[in-house]
């Protein structure tokens, strides 16, 4: 068996930026010992797994080098942008069905638009773990499906040098650390080595806590906002209610074709 693979940049509006994920398009799942060492050769954030459904919807799941996650933004995005250009040229929305739910996604020119749930952040006091992780006390802490680190500026966040190590041992899948932003809304970083992925270019999943407590802050739904990693990412985000819309524009690096029964030898 072949399987086609596509390597993607999410988040992106030129080459080299945003976040990069694979996209491995299949008949019906695979093992997942296979698809979790086909994550594990990539080495990306995560790699998208996804196989047609009826009624045109898509089956999605998402892996990085150690683990299989139950949300992932970026490599939604890219798995939407294969999808729209390769399996189902010109399509104008997308139905995924993940473990995380349905997550439906819509293009409007070079943008796609992801609705995904909104999470939450309840105040959480770590009794200074996480600013011993993070090597910078917060202004505040929360927590949702990650921890969330509010410093004061935007240059404190891109100042933030953390000790992998206890970030992994916080006992979370990861950490955001964010701020308001000197020329968007916002701004923010994500940690995540307890699941292989120090420091993540540009996190999806992260705007649906990021969104609606920056929402609730500064009175409006409409968000502009700046993942401040090394490739760096612009991000849209709308709230609605207990959903998120997340923008981002992808660009198609390469493609390829993964040769299973070579992997199974």
């Amino acid at each position: 068996m072949r399987l086609p693979v596509f390597w993607v940049d999410a988040f992106a509006d030129r080459p080299f930026t945003g976040n990069p994920a694979a996209v491995c398009v299949v008949p019906d799942w695979p093992d997942p010992g296979l698809m979790q060492s086909i994550a594990a050769e990539h080495n990306l954030s995560e790699t998208a797994f996804i196989r047609p459904l009826e009624d045109g919807e898509w089956g999605i799941r998402w892996m990085t080098p150690v683990a299989e996650v139950d949300l992932c933004g970026h490599a939604t995005l890219a798995s939407a942008a294969v999808v729209r250009r390769y399996l189902d040229p010109g399509v104008s929305s997308i139905r995924f069905r993940s473990r995380g739910g349905v997550l439906g996604v819509s293009f409007d020119g070079e943008d796609i638009e992801m609705d995904f749930p909104a999470r939450s952040a309840i105040a959480e006091d770590t009794e200074g773990a996480l600013a011993d992780a993070l090597g910078k006390r917060p202004v505040s802490e929360w927590r949702a499906d990650y921890y969330l680190a509010e410093l004061e500026s935007e240059s404190a966040v891109l100042g933030v040098d953390p000790d992998m190590a206890r970030v992994a041992a916080l006992g979370h899948t990861g950490v955001i650390v964010t701020a308001g932003g000197d020329e968007v809304d916002f701004v923010a970083r994500f940690f995540a080595p307890a699941v292989g992925v120090p420091e993540d270019p540009v996190t999806g999943s992260a705007y649906c806590t990021l969104a609606p407590f920056w929402a609730e802050r500064l009175g409006r739904q409409n968000l502009r906002a700046r993942q401040l990693s090394g490739r760096g990412g612009r991000v849209g985000c709308h709230v609605r209610g207990d959903r998120v819309a997340i923008t981002g524009r992808a660009v198609h690096f390469m493609q390829g074709v993964i040769e299973v029964e070579r992997l199974r030898r």
